[in-house]
Parts: structure tokens; sequence; C-alpha cells
């Protein structure tokens, strides 16, 4: 009874409808989030590095933030083009390489909205180290932080590599086998990637927001002081908001899928939640390479302003040169 059981739940998890309907929840919101991202996070690129001033606080981790979005974004055609026709002919290297460049968005991500939330908070604890703070203080921690992210996401290409599984060479992401561990093993890398990938990071930025609102509420009147704390509650607040709305699904369901691609949960009806649940936790995620150009438009004065500058100065060149040409063509005419 139990092993009919299993085969059943084997046979509805794998069917070809459900199949489909994955494939075309990928590319139907890769192909959503492909042009607001990739439009979103090269305008912000654009901006930051050549109209902000450097002084700015937390820009070095903005412009850090929109470099992990937009790797990830310029991935996703590759991604796209492999959901519609389910075969990859681009070789297992660059399939791995799409593969990581998914998790390590996902988890710099995560890392510079820490950065940001954590200068914003100290910065207004103690002004006296803001104004002593260099800008070269912010590019040697972007450098650890890429280094350290990078390092802690390479498990995920060693789950999903498994050497001894020499099938199905032509397919990639959700379709890569993934090896099996032991209990200990398993515990581990789940123990390692919740608390230093999604626990820690909440618990920091929650922190944040609590001494920031504090702080507020220990100011007494108006004022320059009140203003910036306002506008960096404002910032963390928003961290918090894409970090729990991006990442939380994922991370709870992750738990779950762990044990379930293990085969330590092996009860049907969980099997066939979980498995279903991850992909839509996995797109959620990928919403964040959306999100995060909003952050820098509606919480950084400097680059709103900046944007409306630069965008009045292009549309009065775009007036101006409408203008002599069509000043050239009445004087041929005439």
């Amino acid at each position: 009874m139990m092993s009919s059981t299993n085969a059943s739940c084997v046979m509805v998890t794998n069917s070809t409808q459900w199949e489909q309907s994955m494939n075309k929840l990928y590319t139907y919101f890769y192909l959503f989030i492909f042009i607001p991202g990739l439009l979103g996070n090269s305008l912000a690129l654009w901006v930051l590095c050549r109209f902000i001033s450097k002084k700015t606080k937390a820009i070095i981790f903005m412009i850090n933030l929109a470099i992990a979005d937009l790797a990830h974004v310029l991935s996703l055609p590759l991604r796209i083009y492999y959901y519609i026709n389910v075969t990859w002919p681009f070789g297992k290297v660059v399939c791995l390489l799409c593969f990581y460049l998914k998790y390590l968005n996902m988890y710099a991500s995560i890392a510079f909205l820490v950065c940001i939330s954590i200068q914003r908070c100290s910065f207004l604890m103690r002004p006296f180290c803001a104004r002593q703070w260099k800008r070269r203080y912010d590019v040697r921690i972007s450098l650890v932080v890429w280094l350290v992210v990078g390092l802690c996401c390479s498990p995920f290409i060693f789950l999903r590599n498994d050497p001894s599984n020499h099938q199905h060479n032509d397919t990639c992401f959700k379709h890569l086998p993934t090896r099996k561990m032991n209990l200990g093993t398993a515990v581990a890398v789940l123990s390692f990637g919740e608390l230093l990938g999604f626990v820690g990071p909440l618990t920091v930025i929650i922190f944040c927001s609590y001494f920031i609102k504090r702080s507020l509420r220990q100011s007494l009147g108006p004022g320059d002081s009140v203003n910036d704390k306002r506008r960096a509650l404002r910032m963390v607040s928003a961290c918090t908001g894409v970090f729990l709305f991006c990442f939380a699904p994922y991370h709870i369901n992750f738990v779950l899928y762990m044990m379930v691609s293990q085969d330590f949960i092996t009860h049907c009806s969980v099997k066939q939640l979980v498995q279903h649940f991850h992909p839509i936790s996995l797109c959620i995620a990928s919403l964040n390479c959306c999100l995060n150009p909003l952050i820098y438009y509606f919480l950084t004065t400097e680059f709103r302003q900046q944007l409306s500058r630069q965008g009045s100065s292009i549309l009065r060149g775009r007036l101006m040169s409408m203008e002599s040409t069509s000043s050239y063509r009445d004087a041929l005419s005439g």
C-alpha cells in the first residue's frame, strides 16, 4: 500500500502537465521582469556612477546592489530560452554559471541591503564617525562582501553537479540532478544557509530599524537631524520590506525543499506542496532586481533630482534638435 502511494505521488509530482505549467510560469515571469530589471538597473548604475556625489550615504553599496541585480537580469534570456525549448545547447559550464548567478544575486542583494541598513543606522547614531568615514572603506567592505558571498554560494554548484549522473546533458536549471547527502551534512548546509543568509541578516535589519525609531522618538524638535533620521528610517524600512517580501518565502520553503529532495520527507501531499511552491518562491525572489531601483528613486533624494535633471536635459536636446530640423526644412522650402 505504501509503495503504491509513493508511486502515485511520484507520478503526480512529475506529470507532464505540471512540467509544462512550470515552464510557462518561469518563461512568462522572466519575460515580465527582464525589461524593467534591465532598464531600471542600467539607468540606476548610470545615474549612481556618473552624477551622484560619492559622499552620499551608502552610494557604493547601492552601486554594488545594482551590479548584482544586473548580473542576474543579463542571464535571464538564457533561462527564457531554456524554458521555451526545454533543451540546453550552451554547455554545462554556462548552465552552472547561470544557476550560480541566481543565488549570487540573491545573497549579494541580501548582504548589500544589510550594509545599507547598518551604515544608515550607525551614521545617525555616531555622526562624528560619519564625518570621518572614507569612501575607500565602503569599497573594501564591498570587495569582502563579494568574496564571502561568492564562496558561500559555491555549495549550490556542488549540490546540483552530480558527476555520477551522465544522463540528460542537454538539461539545466530545475532539471539539474541533486546530489544526495547524509543527514549530518544536510543539517549543516541548511543551518549555515538559513542562519547566515536569512535569519542573521533579517535580525540585523530589524535591529537597525528599532534603533533608528528609538532615536527618532528621543529627538526633541524638528530639524535636519530629525529629517535625516526619518529618511534613514524610510530607507531601512524599505530594505526590510524588500527583504521580507522577496526572500522570506524562499528561505522558509528552502528548508522543506531540501528535506524533500534528500528524501527526508516522504509524505506525498507535503512533498507535492513543497515542490509546487518552490518555483513560485524562486520567482518572488527574482523580483528584487526590479524593486531595488525603486528604493534608489523614491528614497534617495539626490538620485531622484539627478534623474529628473538628466531627463529634462535630454528632452530639451531632443526638442532643440527637432526645432532646428524644422527650421532647416522651412528654409529649403522657402
